[in-house]
């Protein structure tokens, strides 16, 4: 089968999720390729929104062939900017057809902005397309505000985008539900997990606790409201000071979070790491927190668990990660319930039995084999 992915989000701005399925795609022998528009802001980007190329780039990453086009963002200029971006995808799947030939569907990630642009190329070149949808309410509201009140226009388009589908794949069940009140429910769909690099976060055993403080870890971009950090730092208060927490993500150095932690010796504040880093850092400790106010499907617990110690999460994380006896969950904005569970976890062994459970859920090989099974139906 030839596959195009077509990313609403690339690097440097997020986006692995859809290298990670191309490659596995590819794995089990499919023609996969991805094409991006990479959307540049003036002060997110600044040097690089006068640097980067002016021409479709081709790279190679890590075995999967990818386009990449970069599109300058006119400031606060919403509308101009999606269809700006749209028209740019199209071009670019055009040029891709001259060169390769139609493929046989089109998979976008996020219906902002790929899964809208594959509506339109779809009808043009008489191929299905497929989402998967990977954001959540909050973020979304994060961006255009409670209720969409100055985008109702865009909530309007990405509901039909829905709707003309061949199919919506979000990561989780509760995904749908989350978004219901915006786009209803008058899509097919079908919940596919993101994949975990299950080769690469292993399990590792952990070093005697007898002669050692017990550590903590919470991986997450440093959106203080979003993620809970706030969270986190009341609930220090009620915690033992023999303790060890590590936290790490785009930003978590910042001022900011360094005011929120100040006068916690305890806590060590990492800022962005890599992939290695981030594994190397779930090899050091023994359980991770994540007390976010929104998620659509946190993969950083997939990836604690696949190295096999638990994890202490917030009710709004979905039910396909609530691995028993792996994780402990508390209601949203509770410090008080979330430190009673960090004491809890600490009593729970890391296992290998965490990472098998991975591996079953969340494996390259298992999310692919999916995707085959629903692309082909």
């Amino acid at each position: 089968m030839h596959i195009l992915e077509l990313p609403s989000f690339f690097p440097p701005h997020g986006g692995m999720f859809c290298l990670e399925q191309a490659k596995a795609l590819k794995a089990l022998g499919h023609e996969v390729r991805i094409e991006s528009v990479i959307e540049l802001g003036i002060s997110l980007d600044r040097k690089f929104y006068f640097t980067a190329p002016w021409r479709e780039e081709r790279r190679e990453m890590e075995g999967v062939e990818v386009f990449c086009t970069y599109m300058r963002a006119v400031p606060k200029a919403v509308r101009y900017n999606i269809n700006h971006w749209m028209y740019l995808m199209e071009k670019a799947v055009d040029r891709y057809v001259q060169r390769f030939g139609k493929p046989d569907v089109l998979h976008a990630h996020c219906c902002k902005s790929a899964g809208m642009a594959a509506k339109e190329i779809s009808q043009w070149l008489d191929i299905p397309f497929f989402i998967s949808e990977h954001l959540s309410s909050g973020l979304f509201e994060r961006d255009f505000g409670e209720g969409w009140q100055r985008h109702k226009w865009l909530k309007e388009r990405m509901q039909k985008t829905y709707e003309a589908a061949s199919c919506v794949i979000p990561v989780s069940r509760e995904l749908v539900d989350d978004l219901a009140p915006y786009f209803g429910k008058a899509y097919r769909y079908q919940p596919i997990s993101n994949i975990v690099d299950t080769e690469f976060f292993t399990y590792h055993e952990r070093a005697p606790l007898a002669n050692r403080p017990f550590r903590f870890c919470c991986l997450a971009i440093a959106d203080i409201y979003g993620k809970g950090f706030d969270l986190l730092a009341d609930a220090l208060q009620y915690l033992p000071e023999n303790i060890e927490l590590h936290i790490a993500g785009q930003k978590t150095d910042s001022p900011p979070m360094q005011k929120l932690f100040a006068n916690r010796p305890n806590v060590c504040l990492h800022g962005l790491l890599d992939k290695a880093g981030v594994r190397d850092l779930l090899w050091e400790c023994d359980a991770l927190i994540l007390p976010s106010r929104s998620e659509a499907q946190p993969l950083v617990i997939l990836e604690a668990l696949a190295t096999g110690i638990p994890a202490v999460s917030t009710d709004c994380v979905p039910s396909s990660l609530r691995i028993p006896k792996a994780c402990l969950f508390v209601p949203v904005g509770d410090a008080r319930m979330l430190a009673e569970k960090i004491q809890e976890v600490m009593h729970i062994s890391p296992s290998q039995e965490f990472s098998e459970k991975v591996k079953q859920m969340a494996s390259p090989s298992v999310v692919a084999q999916q995707l085959v099974e629903l692309l082909t139906s």
